[in-house]
């Protein structure tokens, strides 16, 4: 196997080498734009993590369907921006607002189009079983997509429901991606199931961590204002978690009150103290070390020898005790 470092190197210049045509300028453009910016690439890689536990010949074969996996998580970044009002993605400006809506539309339509032109290139013993993974995850990620929309018009919404969404939304790609890379890989049925779990749990610990991170990182090491789920009344973990103690507490109607409260740096820090009054914080980072245990777990539990769990162990701690 390669060293993690070397496989991060082969989807890193894979992205650099992504060509867009120059016409229609605002076709591309917006696409060269989102993949300039950066990303933490976790889907990618862990696509070619998964491939490289079984196989050493690293190809268009497995990097072409592993690039696939990063330009569709990018296109669905595209919409959600638009959908969410975001003025920053990443540090930068989203492509709606650095362009307009109508572009960012067609853009990330091309660029979804484009992921499956890249799936392509799976070898043809496996890529009816990749297509249909992928396609199965991409109607699942606007399910959850839409599951957050719903959200926004809903006052409650119960942990098992937020869980469902976030499983959806972005658990199942992260899973997709690191099935795809053992189905290619040539693993057995059990083992490409076991490693789409171990993705799955990754998957949750993930997105609970971003929603603690969006509350409670560094401005500069996020990419993003902290905060802004607070400032939008999101439906985070953090908020749904809060909702329930809240109830529990007897503190609903502060939570109301806050809830109320004008977009403002103050409601930030009132809702970090509100959040830390009820033990938000810590239930949080409870919440991602169980999930992250639970992956470990079914990590112990596969028929891969010890150098090879060990690599999907390092990968996991990689995206899961980070700080952005």
């Amino acid at each position: 196997m390669l060293p993690l470092e070397e496989l991060y190197k082969i989807i890193d210049e894979a992205v650099e080498k992504t060509q867009w045509p120059a016409e229609p300028h605002y076709l591309y453009a917006p696409l060269k734009y989102m993949l300039d910016i950066g990303g933490k690439r976790i889907r990618p890689r862990f696509c070619l993590v998964t491939y490289n536990l079984f196989k050493d010949d690293i190809g268009p074969h497995i990097v072409n369907p592993a690039m696939a996996v990063e330009l569709f998580h990018t296109f669905t970044l595209i919409h959600d921006d638009i959908m969410d009002n975001a003025d920053l993605r990443r540090g930068k400006p989203t492509i709606f607002k650095k362009w307009n809506n109508n572009i960012a539309i067609l853009s990330g339509d091309t660029m979804c189009i484009s992921s499956y032109q890249h799936i392509s290139f799976t070898p043809k013993e496996h890529i009816s079983e990749v297509v249909a993974l992928f396609s199965k995850t991409a109607i699942e990620i606007c399910e959850g997509q839409q599951l957050d929309m719903d959200f926004e018009e809903m006052n409650n919404v119960s942990m098992d429901e937020y869980v469902n969404m976030i499983t959806l939304k972005t658990a199942v790609l992260l899973a997709c991606a690191a099935k795809m890379g053992a189905i290619i890989g040539g693993a057995d049925k059990e083992l490409c199931n076991q490693i789409y779990d171990f993705g799955l749990k990754l998957g949750l610990a993930f997105q609970i961590e971003d929603d603690y991170l969006d509350s409670f990182g560094d401005e500069k090491s996020f990419g993003k204002k902290i905060g802004g789920d607070i400032l939008n009344n999101k439906k985070s973990w953090l908020l749904t978690r809060c909702r329930e103690e809240a109830l529990l507490k007897g503190k609903g109607t502060k939570l109301d009150a806050l809830l109320e409260t004008e977009p403002t740096d103050e409601k930030i820090a009132a809702f970090q103290e509100f959040y830390k009054e009820l033990g938000i914080n810590r239930l949080a980072t409870e919440e991602i070390e169980k999930n992250y245990s639970e992956a470990i777990e079914i990590l112990n539990g596969m028929s891969l020898n010890k150098e090879q769990k060990e690599q999907m162990r390092m990968f996991a701690s990689s995206i899961v005790k980070r700080v952005k």
